[in-house]
């Protein structure tokens, strides 16, 4: 391969695999806080609740984070397995009450969309200085030159959805907040594994933390 279109498929190569990295998406906590008052109760019944308007992505987020929170001694449900309800339709508050309390719940988990943000950047084609040697002949010169001078400028559009997930204890009371957690998710461009991706991270932050 000719040095000039050696060049220029390094460039390309580079670009893609910026461009890879971001619509690879990833995800993780930017802010994390344990109840100072909390004693490292173990908790027996838990329920978890997404709070989110489509039934399909309530049940996916639940389905994940009950497969990822499951201990031995420690019985974790999914809402819609105890109130089911189709798309947009929020949960009654007497109803809720009663099925927490009647099926025993000391604990849930209970997770929303905070936002989503979108940030658009323009890259434009960077001049990289070229090789000394490169000088040495008029044609080597343009050959490593021009891939760079005329490379397009191109869009990098970057998506986070913002997601909030609370622990609270509900063996008493109106329920005490014994954990809470704010994790970005960068370019979820598919769906399960962002959902994935965030139900092993709870699991990962409840559990050094003690809570499971």
């Amino acid at each position: 391969m000719k040095r000039g279109a050696f060049l220029s498929f390094a460039v390309l190569a580079a670009v893609l695999a910026a461009m890879t990295s971001v619509s690879g998406g990833s995800t993780k906590f930017v802010f994390t806080w344990l109840n100072p008052d909390y004693n490292g109760q173990h908790f027996k019944n838990v329920m978890v609740l997404g709070i989110n308007g489509q039934a399909a992505n309530r049940a996916e987020f639940e389905d994940q984070v009950t497969a990822a929170i499951s201990r031995p001694g420690m019985q974790v449900i999914q809402s819609y397995a105890l109130i089911p309800r189709p798309n947009a339709t929020p949960i009654d508050m007497a109803q809720l009450k009663n099925v927490i309390q009647g099926q025993n719940i000391d604990a849930v988990v209970a997770a929303r969309l905070v936002k989503v943000n979108q940030k658009t950047t323009v890259i434009s084609g960077q001049p990289i200085a070229p090789f000394p040697n490169y000088y040495n002949t008029f044609y080597g010169y343009y050959g490593a030159i021009y891939p760079i001078v005329y490379a397009p400028d191109y869009l990098q559009v970057e998506k986070t959805a913002q997601i909030e997930t609370n622990f609270y204890s509900t063996g008493t009371g109106e329920g005490v907040l014994i954990w809470t957690g704010t994790s970005d998710s960068v370019n979820p461009k598919n769906p399960t594994k962002a959902i994935d991706a965030l139900a092993k991270l709870i699991a990962l932050k409840l559990q050094q933390a003690n809570i499971i």
